[in-house]
């Protein structure tokens, strides 16, 4: 069975999106493209496999079929979703619910616990991150007074940061901000504030005020990683985070590193430069933009040429 996997991205457009996306080489479809899906397997949407014995399956489709042969745990459906966000616009300020609160109220959905790795920021670009409320209370009136300076909390931002956002951290991507994420597979999100903006028909989009209120934890507490880095021959690895539902680290190749694998499948998306991946003999040749999982099969890997990757899985 394949030991690589190859996948073909999925776009969404967005209010907020751009058309940034295509710096990764990618063919978007006309429209602001605000989100790629590299690593999906989605009701909303789901990668399709590219190579070997699964090639033309969605990785929804294959995950089904064959869960061990991705993640060393089985669960109901893949755990994780990567996705590469250009934010030509404002997000809008937002939060995730915790897997309980989403079972119970999204039709089973799973919650969101995601992490941000900034890969590009306009000067001065800020995100929102928390909220200045002490008590629930305090939050709830500051909602209804719509006295949303007052309540985000904002925070410059550069290429090379790292955010991780638990779910119930109220937050928001801003404008000129290119991040990779890599989050719970899931799609659930509730809006608290949008800019009054309208979509092309005219219409606000939906807010979700009061679920909102519900799974906003507060008050808010900041959570940070404590990144390790490893500097070996050929390559520089940094451990970005080793969290509940995910680790995340990223890989800096100039020349050839051998590397051994986690036993759960590995999740990678070349971001900058070229090069190859070789298991057992095998070479597959890489680039900006393309993404793949080394499955639960492989326990080596070589890579080699210049380039920088994200990898993360499933904890």
């Amino acid at each position: 069975m394949d030991k690589i996997v190859f996948l073909e991205p999925v776009f969404c457009e967005r209010i907020w999106g751009g058309r940034n996306l295509e710096k990764f080489d990618f063919s978007i479809p006309q429209g602001n493209i605000g989100e790629a899906w590299v690593i999906a397997a989605h009701d909303n949407g789901s990668s399709k496999i590219t190579n070997g014995e699964l090639a033309g399956l969605t990785l929804k489709e294959a995950y089904e079929k064959q869960p061990t042969l991705f993640t060393e745990k089985v669960y109901d459906k893949f755990p994780l979703l990567i996705k590469i966000l250009d934010a030509s616009d404002n997000l809008s300020v937002q939060v995730h619910p915790e897997d309980d609160y989403a079972r119970e109220n999204e039709n089973g959905e799973l919650g969101k616990t995601e992490c941000w790795y900034v890969l590009d920021a306009k000067e001065g670009a800020k995100l929102v991150y928390g909220h200045t409320a002490k008590t629930k209370e305090e939050f709830n009136d500051k909602i209804n007074r719509e006295q949303w300076q007052e309540l985000f909390i904002e925070e410059e931002v550069k290429a090379g940061d790292f955010f991780y956002i638990p779910a119930g951290t109220l937050h928001a991507i801003g404008e000129g901000i290119l991040i990779y994420e890599v989050q719970q597979n899931s799609d659930t999100t509730y809006r608290v504030y949008d800019y009054d903006r309208v979509d092309k028909n005219g219409n606000k989009r939906e807010l979700h005020i009061e679920k909102t209120k519900d799974v906003t934890k507060v008050p808010f507490e900041k959570v940070t990683t404590s990144p390790k880095t490893e500097k070996l021959e050929g390559a520089t690895v940094t451990y970005l985070a080793d969290e509940r539902y995910f680790s995340v680290f990223k890989v800096e190749v100039e020349g050839q590193v051998s590397l051994e694998k986690t036993r759960t499948g590995n999740l990678f998306t070349v971001l900058n430069g070229s090069g190859s991946v070789e298991i057992d003999g095998n070479i597959y040749d890489v680039k900006k933009g393309d993404s793949f999982i080394l499955t639960t099969d492989c326990s080596k890997y070589t890579l080699k040429g210049n380039m920088f990757l994200v990898g993360s899985y499933d904890r």
